[in-house]
C-alpha cells in the first residue's frame, strides 16, 4: 500500500497553501509573524513519497524556503530525516494529523521538541495548525497558522 492510500488525510492535503504563521510567548504575547506558501505535493516521479516546501516572508523583505522530504513507512507513518528536522507524523482522525519532530541544529542540552496538530476542514478549502514547542517539557512557545487553499 502506497502513501497515498495508507495517508488519506495527508493525500486531501495536496497543492499550494498561503497563510501567515503567528509565533507567541507563553503568556500569549506575539513575538513573530511571516506569511506563508506551503507547497505540498507526492513526486510522480518517485523521488520521494512526499515532499514539502516551505516559503517564509517577512514585512521587512527575510525569506526562507525549506524542503521537506517525507517516507511513508508503510504503517500509517511517515518520517522526516532532513539537514533541518527529525520527525514523524500520523493521522489521528478523518481531519487531523499530528507531528512531533525536533530541529538538528537546537543545541542537544535544551531537550527541545515540537507537537503540531494540523486540522484540515471538512470542504478541503482550510486549515489550521498549531505547534507547541517545549524545552525541558516546558512550553516555551506556540505557532499558530492559518492556511488556506491557493487557487
Amino acid at each position: 500500500m502506497g502513501i497515498r492510500e495508507g495517508m488519506p488525510l495527508l493525500a486531501r492535503h495536496e497543492g499550494e497553501w498561503t497563510g501567515a504563521y503567528v509565533h507567541v510567548d507563553p503568556g500569549g504575547k506575539e513575538i513573530d509573524r511571516h506569511a506563508s506558501h506551503l507547497t505540498c505535493r507526492f513526486p510522480a516521479d518517485g523521488s520521494h513519497d512526499y515532499l514539502q516546501t516551505n516559503r517564509y516572508t517577512w514585512d521587512d523583505g527575510r525569506e526562507e524556503v525549506h524542503t521537506f522530504p517525507g517516507v511513508y513507512d508503510g504503517d500509517g507513518r511517515m518520517i522526516f530525516d532532513t539537514e533541518r528536522i527529525r520527525g514523524v507524523t500520523w493521522c489521528l482522525d478523518e481531519n487531523t494529523i499530528y507531528l512531533t519532530w525536533r530541529f538538528k541544529s537546537a543545541d542537544p542540552s535544551v531537550d527541545q521538541r515540537l507537537f503540531e496538530l494540523i486540522v484540515l476542514s471538512d470542504d478541503g478549502r482550510h486549515r489550521s495548525r498549531t505547534w507547541q514547542w517545549l524545552e525541558h517539557g516546558v512550553c516555551v512557545r506556540r505557532t499558530l497558522i492559518t492556511e488556506r487553499r491557493a487557487g
